[in-house]
């Protein structure tokens, strides 16, 4: 390469690229900096992680990160926390002053404000990764996909977040071994085992729940607070608004995070009989969150048996997101594993870090033209990333019931959960009948044979040439590419005759995305 001066300042002028860890209650943003390191680039308040929340202040003014939770003290009505478990579910709307918002519009907001701001202090952002929980099913990665879209900028792909984790582990800790990284968030619980050497990262397999974290967590405290006042004063209510709930869920989490630094913590509750005062220690809050630390336990145990190890063949038991620091769940681990868990570096960050660092690989590979040949070299020396098929995904047919002895329609899987990736399938199946005019081309996912318990996330009717004979093979391609992405080709062999399905039919189309990108940029925000 001609390293002219020219194209050394083309280089200087290029725009970043980024990591986004776009969490169910903090999100943040990294990048590699020119030695090819990952930073975490923080916001206008000096936040290094920020509140994945959105306040309406007016028609014109979006708060967001802590102002957006604390200004929905005011009114719960226009502001939104938590959007990330609503990622992809069509029936979920916000309605705020006559307009109407999705999920992805929401979560535009909370990546434009993160890019906003670091573009103040590292210059133009050219391109994006961004972070989805490994159980994400695909309506909600696209709904993810879309949400940088309205943002304004280039999506590069998604990566799921305990392999972004691993992968910032392997290449800046220089862990190796058998892995196994617990990722709990505020929202989320994504378990996964990945195999780590010099060459290569490679995940074996993941287990997960978009339901479960610190939420869950706040949500039973505040109950237990509610209980507990009307135990000492008699009936007495708490709270008797949405407003006055919310300021609750905010005592409640501050009092689970002094539990993570003190064996017991005094709280003081103020309702409409007047205050009352308690105590609440470690082993009593274990109690309270009981049953989501068995639910946690249970999905271990699930990863485990799936990928047919023991907890002592784990080398390392990693821990990423912010519930991870509570005693309770670090203690639970240490009863599976009979080890103490890991928490190497800032687990808040871990996610973001590692997809910068990825998205820099992915560059270095695909277009190292753009990147400085210092950070090329440097990307390009870090381990390769073997992901896998978080969900199986299949077609729906008609096949013989060995246990009901007759034909019926079922779910055929053509591509097997845990498949590593990119990868791409082929099957074939066969006309019923003579002069059959149609088959129902359709991609599923989910794991089950019964039609009824796996979603149909693409579906087209395939017309088939006239006069086809019974027997005639359609051959079924099914595709899955680096960035999560899967089509599929349904092939009539004798006739040539093809259709091309695409998961992608939550998308939104160029005009949808053109109104949904006026709609955020007729707004300021804070």
């Amino acid at each position: 390469m001609d390293l002219t001066k020219a194209n050394i300042e083309g280089f200087m002028i290029m725009g970043k690229i980024v990591g986004i860890d776009l969490g169910t209650t903090m999100s943040a943003l990294s990048y590699l900096n020119d030695m090819g390191r990952p930073e975490v680039v923080a916001n206008a308040d000096g936040e290094r992680i920020m509140p994945s929340a959105v306040y309406f202040a007016d028609s014109q003014r979006v708060l967001t990160g802590g102002e957006a939770i604390r200004s929905r003290h005011d009114d719960v009505t226009r502001a939104c926390r938590w959007i990330k478990r609503q990622m992809g579910d069509e029936s979920y709307t916000l309605r705020i002053d006559g307009k109407t918002y999705s999920p992805a519009e929401i979560s535009s907001f909370i990546i434009k404000k993160l890019i906003q701001d670091a573009e103040l202090q590292i210059g133009k952002i050219s391109d994006v990764l961004i972070t989805v929980p490994a159980n994400f099913e695909d309506t909600a990665r696209n709904a993810t996909i879309n949400a940088g879209k309205i943002a304004g900028v280039n999506v590069l792909g998604l990566i799921n977040e305990p392999t972004a984790a691993a992968y910032y582990y392997a290449v800046v800790h220089d862990i190796q071994g058998k892995v196994l990284i617990f990722d709990l968030g505020g929202g989320t619980l994504d378990v996964t085992i990945a195999n780590v050497t010099n060459d290569d990262v490679k995940i074996i397999n993941s287990q997960g729940d978009r339901n479960l974290g610190g939420f869950n967590f706040d949500q039973l405290l505040v109950d237990y607070f509610a209980d507990y006042y009307s135990q000492e004063t008699n009936g007495g209510k708490l709270f008797e608004t949405n407003e006055e709930r919310s300021i609750i869920e905010d005592y409640a989490e501050e009092t689970k995070i002094s539990l993570s630094k003190r064996q017991s913590v005094s709280f003081r509750l103020q309702g409409n009989n007047g205050t009352v005062k308690g105590e609440l220690s470690r082993v009593k809050y274990a109690e309270i969150i009981g049953r989501e630390l068995s639910r946690i336990q249970l999905l271990v145990e699930c990863v485990l048996d799936e990928a047919n190890e023991t907890p002592v063949s784990i080398d390392h038991i990693l821990l990423v997101g912010g519930s991870t620091r509570l005693p309770a769940v670090r203690d639970l681990l240490v009863d599976i594993f009979g080890k103490a868990p890991e928490m190497v570096g800032n687990v808040d960050e871990v996610v973001s870090l590692g997809a910068a660092l990825y998205a820099g690989r992915r560059m270095a590979e695909e277009k190292p033209e753009e990147m400085s040949p210092g950070v090329a070299a440097v990307m390009r020396r870090s381990q390769t990333l073997v992901d896998v098929c978080n969900h199986s995904y299949g077609t729906l047919a008609v096949g013989y019931n060995d246990d009901k002895k007759c034909e019926e329609m079922m779910n055929t899987i053509i591509i097997k959960k845990n498949t590593p990736i990119p990868c791409s399938v082929t099957e074939d199946f066969y006309v019923r009948y003579d002069g059959q005019e149609a088959v129902d081309a359709s991609i599923t996912q989910g794991e089950e044979t019964d039609p009824d318990l796996v979603s149909v996330v693409s579906n087209q009717t395939f017309r088939l040439p006239p006069n086809t004979p019974q027997g005639s093979v359609i051959r079924v391609t099914y595709s899955y590419d680096k960035d999560q992405r899967m089509d599929c080709t349904f092939l009539h062999v004798d006739s040539g005759k093809k259709v091309c399905l695409q998961v992608d039919t939550k998308n939104i189309d160029d005009s949808s995305n053109r109104s949904s990108r006026r709609k955020l940029d007729g707004m300021n925000l804070e």
